[in-house]
This record gives C-alpha cells, sequence and structure tokens, in this order.
C-alpha cells in the first residue's frame, strides 16, 4: 500500500483560526483592561474538600492494628443501626450543604 502526499496543509484555515480568537473565547475584561477570573462552584467545593482533608486526624495505626486483631480473633462485632444512622447523618448533611 502506497500512501501519497496530497499536498493538503494541515494547517489551521483562517476560518478556524478568526473562530478561536472569536470574543467569545476571550478572557473577560474589567474596567482597566485586567484579565478576570471566575471559578465554578466545583473549584470552591474541591477547595473546601482540601482545607477538610489537610485538617483530618492521621491513621491512627495503634487503633487499626486492634481492630485487625479483633477481627482475626472474631471479637469484632458490627453495628449496623450505627452504620445505618452515621451513613443517614452523612447524606443528610450533604443535602444540607447544598443549599
Amino acid at each position: 500500500m502506497k500512501i501519497e502526499n496530497s499536498g493538503k496543509s494541515f494547517a489551521p484555515t483562517p476560518a478556524a483560526e478568526a473562530k478561536s480568537r472569536s470574543p467569545t473565547n476571550a478572557p473577560a475584561r474589567t474596567e482597566g483592561g485586567a484579565d478576570k477570573v471566575e471559578l465554578s462552584p466545583l473549584s470552591a467545593m474541591l477547595k473546601k474538600a482540601d482545607s477538610a482533608m489537610a485538617s483530618a486526624p492521621e491513621v491512627d495505626q495503634e487503633r487499626v492494628a486492634e481492630i485487625r486483631q479483633a477481627i482475626s480473633e472474631g471479637r469484632f462485632k458490627v453495628d449496623a443501626g450505627r452504620i445505618a444512622d452515621g451513613l443517614i447523618a452523612s447524606v443528610r448533611e450533604m443535602l444540607d450543604s447544598r443549599h
């Protein structure tokens, strides 16, 4: 199979260049001519999540070892009601934070 050069250029056409420079794609400008950046609500949520993670306590390796030992010995009991209550509370908190 032979591939021939068709002579067509893959450079952007003048219309494509004009479209990429159109005002709808240009950054917003303030009165002083400086660029203006608007962050989405998602970025604010990510920043909040990042700060929450930074303030979260480190993993207590000693406690993890205790729980692992209790599981292996069959002493670890799961309180389904407590887990359900915690899940419901976290969902309510999440829904309240959206409003």
